[in-house]
């Protein structure tokens, strides 16, 4: 195959999931190949050494199909998988390959609770999608490009200079995967180490709420005053990052840190969790065991279903902070 479509239309985090697929594909197969996703998500993978070209669409995929009919593409990689990809494979009317999507695996396990989710995750899953390339996991990981304007100095941010700090993505898409406010100052009082919370705009009255409930003052506000991947470069240059279950998770594990992931009304079995094969050591999951609601949806909800939010509020801090300080320790002594 000389010319291949890539299909992931969003989010963030999702399609830093493909990116070892990507990577694989352009490396083992040596094709020309090309990327559609919506146009706000092009800057993740705009700086790619293994992507040729970026086709997007602002709102309608007629604004774009012209011109992949144009390219003549011999195959349709799609690891989106939704009504739009279908769309765009029958306009193409070319070869393509998908992923299992586990919909119903994950209907038993929200709705009835039973388990019937392959113990894979999702980026392995992907690769059931060029299988017939005999491409391979090359289980290097996740990537994340820079470019140069993205970088972030800390002389500008002498806070996180003095020590070794935290970033904490604070935000998510949905309210039921964010951790509260005041049990994010809790933890943040309780290490009393520097933190830089990241995020988008629709973050930043939660940051400045967190600040003012803790009493610990070496807190950076970053939710919407840096780009995307300033909050990379921010994250990179971190020793730890304590993550809800969103993007900037993704991109912590691209840079092989260690990473707290914090799990709401979600779990991890879904196949979304930090990806980092040979590595596994840096990741922690903080959710909150055997409660019978959870989880209660594959994707999460602007409130808690039941009202009382435990997958939340029952998380404990003391477990978060002692493995904070374990994973510092490591990093400290890698350093």
């Amino acid at each position: 195959m000389k010319k291949i479509l890539i299909i992931r239309f969003s989010s963030i985090g999702d399609i830093v999931l493909t990116t070892p697929v990507i990577r694989a594909l352009k490396i083992q197969t040596g094709c020309e190949l090309h990327l559609l996703t919506k146009e706000r998500y092009k800057m993740i993978l705009e700086s790619s050494p293994y992507v040729d070209k970026i086709h997007v669409f602002r709102t309608k995929l007629t604004e774009v199909i012209p011109d992949l009919r144009a390219e003549n593409f011999d195959f349709v990689v799609d690891l989106h998988k939704n009504i739009r990809s279908f769309r765009i494979k029958k306009a193409l009317k070319i070869p393509t390959a998908s992923f299992p999507k586990i919909n119903p695996e994950k209907w038993l396990m929200v709705n009835l609770k039973i388990n019937r989710l392959p113990k894979e995750h999702i980026v392995d899953r992907y690769f059931q999608a060029v299988k017939s390339f005999d491409v391979r996991n090359d289980k290097k990981g996740l990537d994340y490009f820079i470019p140069e304007n993205g970088f972030v100095d800390l002389n500008e941010y002498p806070l996180l200079g003095k020590k070794p700090f935290i970033a904490f993505a604070i935000g998510g898409q949905h309210f039921t995967k964010i951790f509260p406010a005041h049990k994010v100052a809790a933890v943040i009082d309780k290490l009393k180490q520097p933190v830089v919370l990241l995020g988008g705009k629709e973050d930043d009255k939660r940051g400045e709420e967190i600040k003012s409930l803790c009493s610990y003052d070496g807190i950076l506000n970053a939710c919407g005053r840096v780009s995307l991947h300033q909050s990379a470069s921010l994250i990179r240059q971190s020793a730890l990052v304590i993550s809800n279950d969103t993007g900037l998770m993704h991109i912590a594990s691209a840079f092989k840190k260690p990473v707290i992931s914090i799990w709401g009304n979600t779990i991890p079995e879904f196949g979304m969790a930090p990806y980092e094969p040979g590595e596994e050591d840096k990741i922690v999951f903080a959710q909150v065991e055997n409660l019978k609601c959870r989880p209660c949806s594959k994707i999460g909800f602007k409130k808690c279903p039941k009202g009382h939010f435990k997958c939340m509020i029952n998380q404990n801090e003391d477990f978060i902070v002692g493995e904070a300080q374990r994973l510092l320790a490591l990093s400290s002594r890698a350093n």
